[in-house]
């Protein structure tokens, strides 16, 4: 059984491709995960998911632990079985949504106590409790419990939070490796802090190298910053952190963002964006984002990108794709989330060549004039 590991095949400058190896199956990186925030990805069947060249799906901590309940989910045989994937699946700690969606929050040293959006009820996560619940829920993926606050944020308070965030990262070190069967057969990511600042970032880089992890994650980005300022911190970022494992930015994002931190070394990659924006009429193609509510698409017969080899801009003309999300209809929704995913998942695998063979910065530079023309 392979518990984790990672090999770089090749580089093109600070570009990485490679595989991740688990008892679940192999991840290529650079690596895209949809989200399955409450055991779905929303609008999609696991094996459509699958056939858009998905190697992982992401779960949610603290959506799983309100609704169903990890417990739950734990007794009807784990988060694979529940959701039927049989593949790897990431969890994220639930500390971003304890911040940003729980009511009530009181944030101390042991952890977060907080009121759910769901029902009011009140709950306690710890570093121990997120990683109780990872393993009831199965997760192969386990990221450390953190506090993830804007980059905006005055600087003693960031600096605090990203101290706090290493204690939590060797308590939750400490409570994975207690976890039995579970440790023996998944892995634990640590998650960099540090905003903007390149000193804290070295500080939080440093702390999680002394701990040990299997992987580590660039986290604090994609909230509000902008794409100029989330680039300039992966200009150092992911050289801070171990060059032998995977680097995980969290959260992110737009498909020039994905182009732009491949290039400066990231491996791996989630967001909600191509599944929300297929709920929303909104598709990404080769040539830039496209609004199928625009009323310019009602009469257009071509496909949605002719680039694009997946079953819906072989099969759907935009001018169905256009009524169907000015209808409303349930099938625009799974259509355009089917292309969006699928697209992302063939930028992956574009990079992944071209970086295979020494031309990422030629095929980004392509992309960008391309993607800026718009669809």
């Amino acid at each position: 059984m392979t518990r984790f590991r990672f090999q770089i095949h090749a580089t093109d400058g600070k570009a990485r491709t490679g595989t991740v190896a688990m008892y679940r199956g192999e991840i290529r990186t650079p690596a895209f995960m949809p989200v399955g925030t409450a055991a779905t990805v929303k609008a999609m069947k696991p094996q459509t998911v699958r056939a858009t060249g998905a190697d992982i799906l992401l779960g949610n901590t603290y959506h799983l632990m309100l609704r169903p309940g990890a417990e739950r989910v734990a007794r009807l045989g784990g988060l694979h079985r529940f959701m039927n994937w049989e593949r790897p699946i990431l969890t994220d700690s639930g500390g971003y949504q304890v911040m940003s969606l729980a009511s009530l929050r009181k944030l101390t040293e042991d952890g977060v106590r907080f009121r759910s959006h769901i029902d009011g009820s009140q709950h306690m996560l710890t570093p121990e409790r997120s990683m109780e619940i990872q393993r009831l829920l199965g997760s192969d993926i386990v990221m450390a419990f953190d506090e993830c606050p804007r980059a905006d944020r005055p600087m003693a308070e960031i600096e605090a939070s990203m101290e706090l965030s290493m204690r939590w990262a060797q308590r939750s070190r400490d409570g994975f490796d207690a976890g039995g069967e579970h440790a023996a057969r998944s892995a634990l990511f640590g998650i960099q802090q540090g905003a903007l600042d390149e000193g804290l970032r070295a500080r939080s880089a440093e702390a999680l190298r002394a701990i040990g992890f299997d992987g580590y994650a660039i986290g604090g980005l994609a909230v509000g910053e902008g794409q100029e300022a989330m680039f300039a911190t992966l200009d150092f970022a992911p050289g801070q952190l171990p060059q032998d494992a995977p680097r995980y930015l969290m959260g992110v994002g737009k498909p020039d963002d994905l182009v732009g931190a491949v290039l400066r070394g990231v491996d791996m990659f989630d967001c909600v964006l191509p599944t929300r924006s297929g709920r929303n009429g909104q598709a990404f193609t080769w040539a830039g984002p496209v609004n199928l509510r625009n009323a310019r698409h009602a009469e257009d017969t071509a496909p949605l990108d002719p680039r694009c080899g997946c079953e819906v801009c072989a099969t759907y003309s935009r001018a169905y794709l256009h009524h169907l999300t000015k209808a409303g209809e349930m099938l625009g929704a799974m259509l355009l989330t089917e292309h969006n995913l699928s697209f992302y998942q063939a930028l992956m695998q574009a990079m992944r060549d071209a970086i295979g063979e020494g031309r990422m910065d030629a095929f980004a530079r392509t992309f960008a004039a391309d993607y800026r023309r718009g669809g």
